[in-house]
């Protein structure tokens, strides 16, 4: 079952924080901070400002065992001041040319969900699942349980991401690929959405 994180112990929302940190490290988003092992360090800064901003906002949730994390965000209700405590740690850990550089990319590859993203909609912030639990189902069930919150708001779901192997699962998971952007750096990013898809007698 899937449910939202609270009330954690700094213990466990640190073990939270390295394990998605670990797992954020070979993502395309971080292109431009070097080599995988020279960008390890800082990329696991940046995942830890930015898996507290999600949980003090309340978007973040996990299976039972803490194995599985998925971060949404009703577009409606964005919390504004996580993200701007987050902005300035960010600024004040990590190198300035590093921080651009990634702006750059952000600048490029904005407005790329456009076609969904100005309408009231959820947005998968997160999907991430513990290397040692993969390949058992978890991250469907994740994705599964956003669709759910999608019917159930009855509002798109959307998913950005710059790695085409989990454009592809969320494919095969009923998204739809309706947009890419490749950006100077040469990393695509891939914009899909899940609607739910009414029936004819539900008119």
């Amino acid at each position: 079952m899937i449910s939202r994180l609270e009330n954690l112990s700094k213990e466990q929302l640190d073990r939270i924080k390295t394990l998605i940190g670990e797992a954020f490290v070979t993502n395309e988003l971080f292109h431009n901070w070097g080599s995988i092992e020279d960008r390890r360090e800082d990329v696991k800064k940046y995942m830890d400002l930015y898996v507290d901003c999600v949980y003090q906002s309340g978007e973040l949730y996990a299976n039972e065992n803490l194995t599985g994390f998925i971060g949404l965000e009703d577009s409606l209700k964005a919390k504004k001041l996580p993200q701007i405590k987050m902005l300035f740690k960010m600024f004040t850990s990590i190198e300035f040319s590093k921080i651009k550089a990634m702006l750059n990319f952000v600048k490029q590859i904005s407005g790329s969900n456009s076609r969904y993203a100005k309408e009231h909609h959820l947005d998968t912030l997160m999907v991430c699942v513990d290397k040692e639990h993969q390949g058992k189902g978890i991250a469907k069930e994740l994705v599964c349980f956003a669709k759910d919150m999608s019917d159930e708001l009855g509002i798109p779901l959307l998913f950005d991401t710059d790695m085409k192997e989990y454009a592809g699962m969320y494919q095969h998971l009923g998204c739809e690929l309706y947009n890419t952007v490749k950006a100077d750096n040469g990393v695509t990013r891939y914009c899909l959405c899940y609607k739910r898809q009414v029936k004819n007698d539900e008119n």
